[in-house]
């Protein structure tokens, strides 16, 4: 089965030179803000785990507690939700009757405490478990026991703040697994999904392999739409679930302000995970040509650290980071989904490709440490491609 239209020596030499670009500081894992300036903040998965994908500037830090107007004192460095309503064209109001899940694995123990001093920083309404708009639960959906740390309190704090920051008036329902392999991670999901979310987020991700659907059915619910990140290592093999069809893959972008109408000037982010399933077929409204099978993208949203979110989070983290990854982008997009309420929209990724043409098309960048020649499958061009799939967010319209 031909994967793409490069050649199979071509491909593996560009494969070992990013490799070993990485190890060098210059490939795709060290591009984002120079080498030495961003980490990946979860552990190293071991064999039959999932790795989250956040990623943090390791040269930013803004302190501790509550920031801006209301405490005299200039907000964090990195966007915040203005930024993203600004850059993406959002409402300020909007899902209130949406329940937006974020599954991650292990404790984090900190995260009501954190999300407080997020939403107080940038005047967003409180979201607790006192007023109804928080909830914190187990994997099989009970306030105890909660699982051990695992080490992706960063990972939590991210998506929780991202989903504030587009839609401050849903409500958020955390899952937490037991434990970061794929198992656990489904049977969260399965657990949202019956508590009553309208959206999923899932910030994880493994490789493509034989077997790999056997959660698939977990991130299939009817009425709802499951978002996850399409991963941070560029072109390659794509991860499981975004590849999965019942599920929206979202890539990443790099987001700059400029003078233009739009205000803001986006371009695809290096390390946007993209590829083509050797194992999962193509679904029907998929119609790219070099990829016989699922491709990935199916959308994007700012994931570049080097032009990252401001996130709060006091357990791994003082305070104050900037972050990034795709890890940032798919409770974007969730969050999004919840803000227009039409979550039965998305049984798949269909909707957006029936229409792209009211998504913000990214026609420039491409993957870090591979030369495809500029085709879609790792270059971004006019229309579809693969890492940012049909385009990013131009209000609500597309949702």
């Amino acid at each position: 089965m031909r994967r793409s239209p490069i050649r199979r020596t071509a491909l593996v030499a560009a494969l070992i030179a990013a490799v070993a670009g990485v190890a060098a500081g210059t490939g795709p894992a060290a591009a984002a803000g120079g080498a030495g300036s961003v980490r990946d903040v979860c552990p190293t998965a071991r064999p039959g785990q999932l790795r989250c994908l956040a990623k943090v500037r390791s040269d930013l830090r803004g302190g501790h507690g509550v920031r801006g107007p209301a405490s005299g004192t200039a907000l964090p460095a990195g966007y915040g939700p203005a930024d993203l309503r600004s850059a993406y064209d959002l409402p300020t109001t909007g899902g209130a009757d949406q329940t937006v899940a974020i599954v991650d694995a292990g404790d984090a123990a900190n995260a009501e405490a954190d999300l407080a001093v997020y939403r107080d920083t940038y005047g967003l309404p409180a979201c607790t478990t006192a007023n109804g708009c928080f909830r914190k639960v187990n994997q099989d959906g009970q306030g105890s026991p909660l699982p051990e740390d695992a080490g992706w309190s960063v990972e939590t704090a991210l998506d929780l703040d991202m989903v504030s920051a587009v839609c401050p008036d849903c409500h958020i329902l955390l899952v937490e697994a037991d434990y970061p392999d794929a198992g656990s991670l489904s049977t969260a999901v399965d657990t949202a999904a019956a508590l009553g979310a309208t959206e999923i987020s899932n910030s994880y991700g493994g490789g493509d392999g034989h077997g790999v659907d056997q959660y698939a059915a977990s991130y299939r619910h009817p009425g709802v739409a499951v978002v996850a990140s399409s991963g941070d290592s560029g072109y390659g093999n794509p991860t499981a679930p975004a590849e999965y069809p019942s599920v929206i893959a979202v890539g990443g972008t790099s987001l700059h302000r400029d003078g233009s109408a739009r205000g803001w000037a986006e371009s695809a982010w290096g390390g946007s995970g993209t590829g083509c399933s050797a194992y999962l077929a193509k679904p029907a409204w998929q119609h790219d040509p070099n990829c016989p099978n699922r491709m990935i993208a199916d959308i994007a949203a700012v994931a570049d650290p080097n032009t990252g979110v401001a996130v709060y989070e006091t357990e791994q983290e003082t305070g104050w980071i900037v972050a990034g990854g795709t890890s940032a982008s798919s409770p974007i997009v969730a969050g999004i989904i919840a803000l227009a309420g039409n979550p039965d929209r998305y049984p798949d990724a269909s909707y957006f490709y029936a229409h792209g043409e009211q998504l913000h098309d990214i026609v420039t960048g491409a993957a870090e440490g591979v030369d495809c020649g500029g085709d879609y499958l790792c270059t971004a061009l006019p229309g579809y491609d693969g890492l940012t799939g049909n385009g990013t967010p131009n209000g609500i319209a597309a949702f």
